[in-house]
């Protein structure tokens, strides 16, 4: 199934082009990628219930969005993505095993889960996250969300995790309301933090930072990937009406294109 309807170059053009996998060959395909980014680059410790796969039983529950090289046919870069629907058969959101999130999950409407997205060493830039964004952003148009939340990773400097410098870089009206009280479930120890700003934000954060998330709460330690997890929201109405406006944009040329043709 493709998501990438909505760019008007025609599918043999595309660099890239995003998609939901279908069936488990397709799924393996981007826990392999995962496995390669998560335990081969960063050295996380990975509880995988296969080898060499970035494998958990939430896999089973979730949709996997997919970007495939045209060229090459290779998956370079994934996300998974657990709805509300899915997370009730589940039993949980993943973000709820690090995070408070009682105010946030009161909230009226839809939500959408994303998580361990990756993207190839070979095939970073923003190209191939804008692909995985229009992929996105049709997903979440047609399932009607009106939530989007998850967990973006920051890793520590060479002295440790710079909590307070890079929480400054992040600018005021990025951060979310603090009634709704997100708390996580383990902060990061003050002997693994450090006063010197050594990492910044990583590109994939400023990437939904761009998307209009805001950041709520402090950030959680997850030992086992060693990085601080932030939380983040972002209210869909805005990615939908940017969605909605590029969909009619592009209908229009369409049709004036067909009609050029007559």
């Amino acid at each position: 199934m493709s998501v990438s309807s909505l760019d008007p170059t025609p599918l043999r053009s595309r660099r890239y082009v995003a998609e939901l996998a279908q069936g488990p060959d397709e799924i393996r395909e981007s826990q392999a990628l995962r496995y390669r980014v998560f335990a081969g680059e960063m050295g996380a410790r990975l509880h995988s219930l296969a080898d060499g796969l970035d494998y958990e039983h939430i896999d089973d529950y979730c949709d996997h969005l997919l970007v495939r090289d045209s060229s090459s046919g290779k998956v370079v870069a994934c996300t998974r993505l657990l709805s509300d629907t899915q997370a009730a058969r589940l039993g949980t959101f993943y973000s709820e095993g690090e995070f408070q999130l009682d105010k946030v999950l009161a909230l009226p409407g839809r939500f959408l889960e994303i998580g361990r997205t990756c993207v190839d060493p070979d095939h970073r830039g923003s190209l191939v996250l804008g692909t995985l964004w229009n992929g996105l952003a049709e997903y979440v148009y047609k399932g009607n969300f009106n939530y989007l939340m998850g967990c973006a990773s920051i890793s520590p400097g060479p002295s440790g995790f710079a909590v307070d410098a890079v929480y400054r870089q992040i600018e005021p009206n990025q951060f979310g309301p603090a009634e709704f009280d997100v708390r996580p479930l383990k902060p990061v120890p003050a002997w693994r933090r450090c006063v010197t700003d050594e990492s910044g934000i990583p590109p994939l954060l400023q990437a939904y930072l761009r998307l209009g998330c805001w950041v709520l709460g402090e950030p959680y330690w997850d030992e086992d990937f060693n990085v601080m997890d932030v939380f983040i929201l972002l209210d869909l109405t805005r990615l939908q009406d940017r969605y909605e406006r590029r969909f009619i944009a592009t209908k229009t040329a369409a049709t004036y294109s067909e009609h050029s043709r007559c």
